[in-house]
């Protein structure tokens, strides 16, 4: 079965957005050191880089499963949604797990940051739900 043309690339979109992103995901010093790039002073930025790529691959991937021939414009409603939802994930983790020695104000915006993207992306999906009834 050939694929066409526009699956392909997105498909192609994908595996590097996936790539990218688990690559980020991973960052360490040491990574870096051995892949010859600079060194970020900490995890914290490229590890949510890499939550924003792998929510950018997923919802590359909804566009590939989509039946319709159309291009859209943009990645749509649920491409939002993942892409939403595994930044904040990746927040939420750096915020139970990371040793960020934030102040309070900096913990308190980077919360609130998290609990917006969750909460949104969570009224997005039902809405998208339920106008599918």
């Amino acid at each position: 079965m050939k694929m066409k043309p526009r699956k392909l690339i997105l498909l192609i979109d994908f595996i590097i957005n996936l790539f990218l992103g688990v690559l980020l995901l991973a960052y360490s010093n040491k990574l870096a050191e051995y892949l010859g790039v600079p060194k970020a002073e900490s995890s914290f930025y490229p590890n949510i880089l890499g939550g924003v790529f792998v929510g950018i691959a997923l919802a590359l991937l909804i566009e590939f499963f989509n039946k319709s021939d159309r291009i859209t414009s943009g990645l749509g409603l649920l491409g939002a949604i993942v892409i939403n939802l595994c930044g904040g994930i990746i927040l939420i983790i750096w915020l139970l797990f990371g040793d960020l020695g934030l102040p309070l104000r900096g913990s308190v915006f980077l919360w609130i940051l998290a609990f917006v993207l969750i909460v949104l992306s969570s009224i997005e999906l039902i809405n998208h739900y339920k106008a599918r009834k």
